[in-house]
């Protein structure tokens, strides 16, 4: 049996969620972001806000001076990971075979789940049809014979769109010749400039030229892969169980801050939040890393590895402090960012000398959960910090 994989890609979602919990927002401009005035970017655009031109990552000032009615909202993320939780359990009806890319989008492979819920544009279908009725949002899916197709598919009808592929070597050819070259995986701006310059703007450019001398231009290993992708090859299984190797968040200051106080309580706020996210996973960490970004734009990091893995607020705000303390603000901070990474499913293993160590790891865990239930029940600012408080151990 052919495998069939389905991209489910939610439209436009952090200003789709707004729009879903504040309905005097549906039909107008909706940004999700640092707000006009503000240093920072925008993370997510409504489809209303699209014509004018702006799109994720833009400055939100020039997102401001674009679409000066727009309505800007902070991210929610908090939400967004509620309503992502109800979509991907709607995916799990259909299959097991899930692998998440985002809190967004995901490949499923139906391919088995089609004796039981119909062929793969039906499964689509259905998808889209319990997405709309249970949460009120719409998704975007593509359907094809692998994980490439699928994902470029997805992206060709959007908003609330269903694109299905041919499954034969010749329709799929057809299907992706009229395509521009950026399409292809790997084809990023520099890369693009390189082959728009040399007249290849379509897949259909690269299906017709030679490898011999696409590798002239791009390399043998990259010509083979461009090659490949232009014919429609992609061997690559859905991945179950694909996991994050790292997280982290960032926060830019509205104005540039010489106050050590200050960038240390939101270092401690980022601590926090990906503590969360690291226990929300049910992972551990074996390292953590700081990121500082002064005026100019200069840029460090800094990371320690940890002596085992760990998850609790405490042992991350230790590391964090001590990667902060080596560091002197010897310009005005931009931007601040918190990280870990070499997650683990494990967590690290005490000799018994150090019981007392490992009992007291423990507690650490538990408070910190306890926290989270709290903040999820009562909201991000029932429990507070204080920056004095950083790294420190009762």
């Amino acid at each position: 049996m052919q495998r069939v994989i389905l991209h489910v890609d939610m439209d436009a979602f952090y200003a789709a969620v707004e729009q879903l919990d504040h309905p005097e927002l549906r039909g107008k401009p909706v940004i999700v972001g640092a707000p006009p005035d503000k240093r920072g970017v925008v993370s997510a655009v409504s489809y209303e806000a699209r014509p004018y031109g702006i799109h994720s990552a833009m400055p939100s000032r020039e997102a401001g001076r674009r679409c000066p009615h727009a309505v800007f909202l902070p991210p929610n993320m908090r939400r967004y990971e509620e309503v992502s939780a109800r979509i991907f359990s709607i995916f799990e009806r259909f299959t097991p075979l899930l692998e998440p890319l985002s809190l967004d989008e995901a490949f499923l492979d139906v391919t088995g789940a089609q004796r039981i819920f119909g062929d793969g544009p039906a499964i689509a279908r259905k998808i889209r049809t319990v997405i709309k009725t249970e949460i009120g949002l719409t998704a975007s899916v593509g359907v094809a014979p692998n994980k490439f197709l699928a994902k470029v598919a997805s992206d060709l009808n959007k908003p609330d769109g269903l694109t299905v592929v041919p499954d034969d070597p010749a329709g799929i050819k057809a299907f992706l010749t009229p395509l521009p070259v950026g399409r292809l995986w790997g084809v990023g701006k520099v890369m693009h400039a390189r082959l728009e310059k040399a007249g290849i703007r379509t897949v259909g450019n690269v299906q017709a030229m030679s490898q011999a001398d696409l590798a002239r231009l791009v390399g043998k290993e990259t010509a083979s892969f461009f090659k490949e992708l232009a014919e429609g090859v992609d061997d690559r299984e859905v991945e179950t169980s694909r996991q994050e190797k790292s997280l982290s968040r960032e926060h830019t200051f509205d104005t540039d801050v010489t106050d050590r106080a200050e960038v240390e309580r939101v270092l401690i706020e980022l601590v926090e939040d990906v503590g969360r996210q690291l226990r929300a996973l049910g992972r551990y960490t074996t390292g953590v890393q700081i990121k500082l970004r002064w005026q100019g734009f200069e840029t460090l990091t800094r990371q320690k590895k940890l002596a085992s893995p760990v998850k609790d607020d405490f042992s991350l705000l230790a590391g964090a402090r001590e990667l902060f303390a080596k560091e002197k603000l010897i310009k005005p901070v931009r931007l601040i960012g918190f990280g870990i990474y070499g997650l683990t499913d494990h967590a690290g293993q005490q000799l018994s000398l150090f019981e007392d160590t490992r009992n007291s790891t423990k507690k650490h865990e538990r408070v910190s959960q306890t926290v989270d239930a709290i903040r999820r029940k009562f909201g991000s600012t029932s429990i507070r910090r204080g920056s004095s408080k950083i790294g420190q151990r009762d």
